[in-house]
């Protein structure tokens, strides 16, 4: 059985999306928002991501907004959070800070910003996330702190056996990458145990709310190897220790999720770097699993690939659609990277996002 949302008219300046085609805002400029994410707040929606220049992917701005109404006409509102021209600065200009997501606090009335950040200078070896909060939708958002995540804390989805199993590796052992013991060890928790003390690695990101109002972070973490899914604290601006690894020593990034009939679905990529991959997807009954494998969603011209773009976000509409988000990076010239968006349909129970050139 085939269920289709039907989803409102969507458009980029015109009536229609047209993926991977310049995406113009109300000054006629290409809407530099990249890795980024949505926030519908107040009837409005806020479209936050990274602003590229044309010769490096380093951040030299910071984090852009963008508002509309109707997911047709976008309104620049400017630079949400800066990077800083302080030396030394956690978000000096020239760190990389990528795919920031924005989440709204009801209890505390503040909006709150986590991404992912590298220090200037330190290539990808920081793997940390970091947290700014507002008190307006486009900012400007205070720069709070960033670091690794959950120091000291084991897995809820970890056993005493093994944790015991975990504290027993030793790097020395496997020393080389890629061979079946190391991946083994990887899955026991290897990377785990290495990080245990200064906070587990964080990458590629997003955020999700669930209906109860807890606020999750769900991240590539391990070298990259394992999803984390993390909860956070009260006010959304910490992490309160308790998360799970999703796929163990699978290699997934670029995490975009949501919830359809009360499960839980995850869509990610390989680890390709700046090139596409064939995307993967998960589904749990529980943010805190267990997280079961599905093919890849995708459907139509170049699926194995899709689309030649990585997932970012979904967005569920105030109509209550969805609408999968992904980047075509361009690192040649970043700020000409383009956008996906396409229409989750529904068939035999499980998501799938379609190829339309234009829809």
């Amino acid at each position: 059985m085939l269920l289709f949302f039907a989803l409102p008219m969507v458009a980029m300046a015109e009536d229609k999306i047209k993926s991977g085609e310049i995406w113009p805002d109300n000054n006629g400029e290409h809407i530099n928002a990249h890795g980024g994410g949505m926030l519908y707040h107040n009837g409005t929606y806020y479209w936050f991501g990274e602003h590229k220049a044309a010769t490096t992917s380093s951040a030299l701005v910071g984090v852009t907004c963008y508002s509309s109404k109707d997911l047709r006409k976008w309104k620049n509102c400017g630079v949400a959070l800066e990077v800083s021209d302080e030396p030394g600065s956690e978000i000096e200009k020239g760190c990389v800070l990528e795919r920031p997501k924005v989440i709204y606090n009801k209890v505390t009335k503040k909006f709150v910003m986590w991404f992912h950040l590298e220090l200037k200078g330190l290539g990808y070896r920081a793997a940390r996330a970091g947290v700014a909060i507002a008190d307006k939708p486009t900012g400007p958002y205070k720069f709070l702190r960033s670091g690794r995540v959950n120091a000291y804390k084991w897995p809820v989805n970890f056993t005493k056996e093994d944790i015991a199993t975990a504290e027993a590796l030793n790097e020395k052992d496997y020393e080389k990458w890629w061979t079946p013991e190391w991946r083994e060890a990887i899955k026991k928790g290897l990377f785990l145990k290495r990080d245990l003390k200064g906070g587990q690695m964080s990458r590629d990101m997003t955020l999700f709310v669930d209906d109860n109002g807890k606020a999750y972070h769900i991240f590539s973490s391990e070298d990259n190897l394992t999803i984390h899914i993390a909860e956070l604290n009260r006010e959304f601006t910490a992490h309160n220790g308790r998360y799970v690894r999703v796929a163990p020593g699978g290699q997934n990034e670029a995490p975009a999720i949501f919830k359809q009939d009360g499960k839980y679905w995850m869509i990610t990529s390989g680890c390709t770097g700046w090139d596409p991959n064939e995307a993967r997807m998960f589904s749990a009954d529980s943010l805190f699993g267990e997280w079961t494998q599905h093919p890849n969603p995708c459907r139509g011209e170049n699926a194995k690939l899709t689309f030649g773009g990585q997932s970012t976000y979904i967005l569920r509409t105030k109509d209550d659609q969805l609408i999968f988000m992904a980047d075509i990076w361009r690192p040649k010239n970043p700020i000409d990277a383009r956008y996906i968006w396409l229409p989750i349909e529904f068939e035999d129970g499980k998501p799938i996002v379609r190829w339309q050139k234009e829809w």
